[in-house]
C-alpha cells in the first residue's frame, strides 16, 4: 500500500512547481514505480546522490524486481497539502503529514485538509502512469466523537465519506479502473498519527480512553447505519 500524500504548488512560481513535482515523485511514485515497473526509476539515482545514500544491490536482485511486479495498485488517501519555498507560508497543523495550508480547502479539527477533488486528481495520475487496476485501502476522517445517550452523531464523517465516494464515481465514469474501496475504519482504534484513541475513525464507537479506561462496549455511530445503506446499494444511496 502506498501512503499517498498529494501535494500542490502553493503558487505558480516555477520554483514551487518544480519543488512539488520532486516531492510527488519521491513520496508518491518511487515505491510504486519499483513495484509496478520492476526497476528503480531514473529520478531516484539523482536523489540518492544528492542525499548521500549508499544503495547496494546484490547480484540477482534486479531480476527479482523485474519478475515480481504487482497486479494492482493499492493506496491510502486522507488529505492533500501545498508546497513552497516561502518560509513564511502557513503550515497545516496535522500531526503526521506536513505541508502548507491550501486557502481553497477546509480542514478537520486535527488540521488535515479535506480534499475529495484531490482524490480524483491523484487517481487519474496513477492510472495514467501505470494502467493497472487501483484499490483504495484506507480513506476516512479522524475526529473527537462524543457519545451521548448511547449515540454518536457523526454527520461530519458521513459528509467526508460521501464526498470522496462521489469523487470515486466520477473517476470511474472517466475510465479509471477502480476495483475496490475500503474506508478506515470499521471500529475505533488507536490512531497512528496521535498514538491515542481521542482521534477516532471508526463506524463503531469503542468506550475506552487512551489510558485503557472504559467498559469497552461498542456503539454503532450514525455513520455505521449510513454506510450500511451505501454498501447495500453498491454506492447508489449516498
Amino acid at each position: 500500500m502506498i501512503a499517498s500524500m498529494l501535494n500542490y504548488p502553493l503558487t505558480p512560481n516555477p520554483d514551487d512547481i518544480r519543488l512539488t513535482d520532486k516531492e510527488n515523485l519521491i513520496k508518491n511514485m518511487f515505491c510504486s514505480d519499483v513495484m509496478v515497473k520492476g526497476y528503480y526509476p531514473y529520478y531516484l539515482h539523482h536523489y540518492i546522490e544528492e542525499n548521500e545514500i549508499q544503495l547496494e544491490i546484490p547480484e540477482g536482485d534486479e531480476a527479482i524486481l523485474r519478475a515480481g511486479t504487482v497486479d494492482f495498485y493499492a493506496c491510502s488517501y486522507y488529505m492533500s497539502s501545498c508546497m513552497s519555498y516561502d518560509k513564511t507560508a502557513d503550515k497545516v497543523s496535522g500531526n503526521l503529514l506536513t505541508g502548507l495550508k491550501n486557502p481553497y480547502l477546509v480542514e478537520s479539527e486535527f488540521g488535515w485538509q479535506i480534499d475529495p477533488k484531490g482524490l480524483e486528481i491523484f487517481l487519474h495520475r496513477v492510472y495514467d502512469r501505470y494502467q493497472i487496476p487501483i484499490m483504495i485501502v484506507e480513506n476516512g476522517l479522524g475526529a473527537k466523537d462524543e457519545l451521548v445517550d448511547g449515540r454518536v452523531q457523526d454527520s461530519y464523517r458521513i459528509a467526508y465519506l460521501r464526498e470522496h465516494i462521489q469523487s470515486l464515481k466520477q473517476v470511474i465514469a472517466e475510465g479509471v479502473d477502480l476495483i475496490g474501496y475500503l474506508p478506515w475504519s470499521a471500529l475505533d482504534v488507536m490512531a497512528l498519527s496521535t498514538g491515542t484513541i481521542d482521534k477516532r475513525y471508526g463506524f463503531i464507537y469503542v468506550d475506552v480512553d487512551s489510558q485503557g479506561n472504559g467498559s469497552l462496549k461498542r456503539y454503532r455511530k450514525d455513520s455505521f447505519y449510513w454506510y450500511q445503506k451505501v454498501i447495500k446499494s453498491n454506492g447508489k444511496d449516498l
